[in-house]
């Protein structure tokens, strides 16, 4: 390569260099995307905000002008005979009070007869208000209040001038004598007072609001006269299918954020609309921000790492020399350690390296001389001579006593014992011949000891076929015969199990012999705890536990439960494993 033939200053001066720059940039790129996520967030956050506002004005003024209504029909309209009375004082004295809002205030029969208004005196000649749409909606859908568009209201004679408003109708019921009928309530809402609420309400840099009725029709716009004539464009049928809250949309070429609430039981929608190009003047400032500081970073970096790369050059010529003794093979060799403290933890860290080289080294040594004893030990003490002569003693006994029949099966379980464990100098039997061993070995203990224990062996039937250890019961129960009923009173009581749950091969063995403490349990699994019994095969516990992880992994083993006076069981945890399908290897069955 092109930079092999420069030194290795030049070298760490470049990577150094590189890497600060494009760290630099990393870091502005994520500060500039930080920021602007924060930006975004807040801009939302207040066009909520705002949105909320205007939505309890709205809300609040709907309400008043429900309340009128209300107050009209129940305190006015429903307690008089129209037949007697005149409500034109009540209905001028509710209009004088909200006259700030309110265009006028009428009462029609359902034949759309004008029968009060306020301050209209009557309908304009020749109109059918029977055909507007806010007569319809009213005695169509009588028990609801309606609010209509904005219109401009020419059904009243009220001269040339006719005012734009929001007509508020429902149907009531009119009292005329001893007859009750249908009427139709309406309120003319000043639109002026309406568009107030929207109006100079601003979001961010050149946003607004405007409110929209059902179906997407516009009710209030900054623009709406623009709008009409068709010289600015509103994407308000859009914004009528979005759900509350924040939006972004790409409406003419521009991105925008727009932020929806719906008006309460009206179905209006309020809308605000920010572009998202207002922020530009911002993200240039941020941008010019980010640039300086990165631009300042990497300067002094950059004289940062000129010192650096001169402090560390000399120091790493020589700490390759160590390396290449290291890597002659001398392990003895000291490392150089000096320079910076990157240089000097780098030496620190080889020499640490090289001596944990060193340990590992004599610890697999060990280690494999440990394994090679263990497996040693194992076959040597796999039949214990004390334990051989004191069977065919019994035997000898039993024949003396003309008790041949217990003779032939003291025998004969003697003689599957020893089949069973020399399996042809395997160690990964069948459960069902490990399950045999331990019955024939139960069997002439139980001859030995005189009926002082009974025994049970239980198994799953799918469990038979799997693989296990050899001899890994057998020292199980030579524990519980000899150390856990030796000196306890009454008969004893031991249990062979092997289940399977899951992935796992489950075999155990429990008695209710004098139990164990926690100390005991801890040091049957130290380290040089293997004891062999004057009595029985010799091979320990740690021994069985060691066969077991190292043939079928670390995280499988022994382990014990015990309660003083109640009894242990020892529950050996194997993988599952089919026997035919085991491999002939059989230093791991993995």
């Amino acid at each position: 390569m092109v930079f092999d033939k420069y030194s290795i200053r030049y070298h760490i001066f470049i990577y150094f260099t590189v890497t600060a720059l494009a760290a630099s940039i990393f870091i502005g790129l994520s500060l500039y995307t930080r920021l602007s996520g924060l930006m975004a967030d807040s801009i939302r956050e207040e066009n909520q905000i705002l949105i909320n506002q205007v939505n309890r004005s709205v809300d609040s003024y709907l309400r008043s002008i429900m309340k009128l209504s209300d107050s009209l029909y129940y305190g006015v309209i429903k307690n008089a005979d129209l037949s007697d009375d005149s409500i034109a004082n009540e209905m001028t004295l509710l209009y004088d009070n909200n006259k700030d809002n309110v265009e006028n205030i009428a009462l029609l029969s359902k034949e759309g007869v004008l029968l009060e208004a306020v301050p209209a005196a009557r309908l304009k000649t020749g109109v059918d208000v029977t055909g507007e749409s806010w007569f319809k909606e009213a005695r169509e859908r009588t028990e609801n209040v309606h609010f209509s568009l904005p219109h401009v209201q020419y059904v009243f004679d009220v001269g040339d001038t006719y005012r734009w408003v929001v007509s508020v109708s429902r149907a009531v019921e009119i009292t005329q004598g001893p007859y009750t009928d249908q009427g139709i309530l309406l309120i003319d809402v000043r639109y002026d007072s309406l568009e107030q609420l929207i109006d100079g309400v601003n979001l961010g840099n050149n946003g607004y609001v405007y409110l929209l009725g059902p179906e997407g029709r516009l009710i209030c716009h900054p623009d709406s006269q623009l709008i009409d004539s068709g010289l600015v464009r509103e994407n308000h049928l859009a914004a009528a299918e979005y759900q509350d809250g924040n939006h972004v949309e790409e409406f003419m070429g521009k991105k925008r954020l727009i932020t929806v609430k719906t008006v309460g039981y009206t179905g209006w929608k309020i809308v605000g609309v920010t572009p998202l190009d207002g922020m530009s003047l911002n993200a240039i400032k941020t941008r010019l921000l980010i640039v300086f500081i990165v631009g300042f970073v990497l300067f002094i970096l950059t004289i940062i790492n000129s010192f650096i790369s001169s402090r560390i050059t000399g120091p790493i010529k020589e700490l390759e020399k160590s390396v290449g003794e290291i890597e002659a093979g001398n392990l003895e060799a000291r490392v150089y350690v000096g320079g910076s403290y990157e240089t000097r933890h780098l030496g620190a860290s080889i020499q640490h390296m090289a001596e944990q080289i060193r340990r590992l080294m004599d610890d697999i040594v060990a280690e494999h001389e440990s394994k090679r004893k263990s497996e040693f030990d194992a076959l040597q003490s796999q039949i214990n001579p004390h334990f051989l002569y004191n069977t065919l003693d019994i035997i000898v006994w039993m024949i003396e006593n003309e008790k041949q029949g217990e003779a032939v099966k003291a025998v004969t379980a003697l003689a599957r014992f020893f089949r069973i464990s020399l399996s042809k100098g395997k160690n990964i039997i069948p459960v069902s011949a490990e399950l045999e061993h331990v019955r024939s070995y139960l069997m002439i203990q139980h001859m030995r000891y005189k009926n002082r224990f009974s025994y049970t062996i239980e198994a799953e039937d799918e469990v038979l076929g799997l693989c296990s250890l050899k001899l890994l019961l057998q020292p199980l129960v030579e524990n519980a015969i000899y150390h856990g009923m030796e000196f306890m009173d009454g008969d004893g009581e031991i249990a062979v199990r092997a289940w399977q749950e899951g992935e796992d091969l489950y075999l155990s063995v429990s008695d209710n012999g004098l139990g164990m403490t926690k100390e005991q349990i801890d040091r049957m699994f130290a380290d040089g705890a293997h004891v062999p019994s004057r009595r029985g095969s010799g091979i320990g516990v740690r021994n069985v536990n060691e066969r077991i992880k190292l043939y079928f992994g670390r995280e499988y083993g022994l382990s014990v439960s015990s309660e003083l006076d109640v009894g242990t069981t020892v529950t050996a945890r194997l993988k599952a494993v089919v026997y035919e399908e085991a491999t002939e290897d059989e230093s791991h069955v993995k």
